[in-house]
């Protein structure tokens, strides 16, 4: 959906905003993996588990929602290494959530570098099962990488909505800007074809892609794959494995 997950309430949502944790029910585990302009040294791949703590309330996890992601991008000659921690609360009909970040990155020969990011972010129902705010901003600390040119880690403000007109049919659009680049737009449909196949479509502006998927949900399993066409650099895919724990 042109990657305008800002929004979306799932396990993913702890990398795409923490606050998105806190609707999550049960224990749930994912696996992702990703491959850029179909360059090996671009792939990336990741591991996220998330889990509510305490009995429900209602229909909301007493204590919150903890998670833990795994993930790492590059290969031998350079690469990106991260390991986060997040947590998420819901209050009625607005959640917030905080995640900090380890991140390694090394390059053959050169050594390594670490930093530690903090991130937070919200999600708000303007309008009950119809229409959500969400605003996440990654790296609010500018974590510091390397003294050479004052190197630091991109920080990221990323917002949007998030309308359902009909319980089939999911409207996004969102604005990501990066301090040293100027913001993007992207946008996001998504139509439940049936009750185990989302089918997806999204643009985004700055970077001129265009993006197709489609999503299938069996119990308690659910697998989604996404394509990406860049008008200059060409094709990358996106595969993700999620399994939802039930209770005894």
């Amino acid at each position: 959906m042109g990657n305008t997950a800002v929004t979306l309430s799932d396990v993913w949502a702890l990398g795409n905003n923490v606050a998105g944790l806190s609707q999550l029910t049960r224990p749930e585990v994912g696996v992702y993996a990703e491959n850029r302009f179909l360059i090996s040294s671009l792939n990336t791949v990741g591991l996220a588990v998330a889990s509510p703590l305490g009995r429900l309330t209602g229909e909301e996890p007493r204590y919150g929602v903890v998670g833990l992601e795994l993930q790492r991008f590059g290969d031998k000659l350079y690469n990106e290494q991260r390991v986060g921690l997040g947590y998420a609360y819901r209050t009625g009909v607005m959640s917030v959530g905080v995640r900090a970040d380890v991140l390694q990155v090394a390059i053959e020969g050169l050594g390594s570098r670490r930093a530690v990011a903090a991130s937070v972010g919200a999600q708000a129902e303007l309008i009950p099962r119809k229409l959500v705010f969400g605003a996440y901003l990654y790296n609010l600390n500018q974590a510091h990488l390397a003294e050479y040119e004052d190197e630091r880690v991109p920080t990221v403000l990323k917002a949007g909505l998030s309308y359902r007109p009909t319980e089939k049919v999911m409207l996004n659009a969102e604005v990501e800007k990066d301090v040293d680049h100027a913001a993007d737009f992207r946008a996001g449909v998504e139509y439940q074809a049936l009750e185990a196949l989302a089918l997806r479509v999204g643009v985004l502006g700055v970077s001129e892609q265009v993006t197709g998927g489609a999503g299938f949900h069996a119990g308690r399993f659910r697998v989604d794959y996404a394509a990406s066409w860049h008008s200059s650099l060409g094709l990358s895919q996106h595969i993700s494995a999620g399994f939802r724990l039930e209770a005894k």
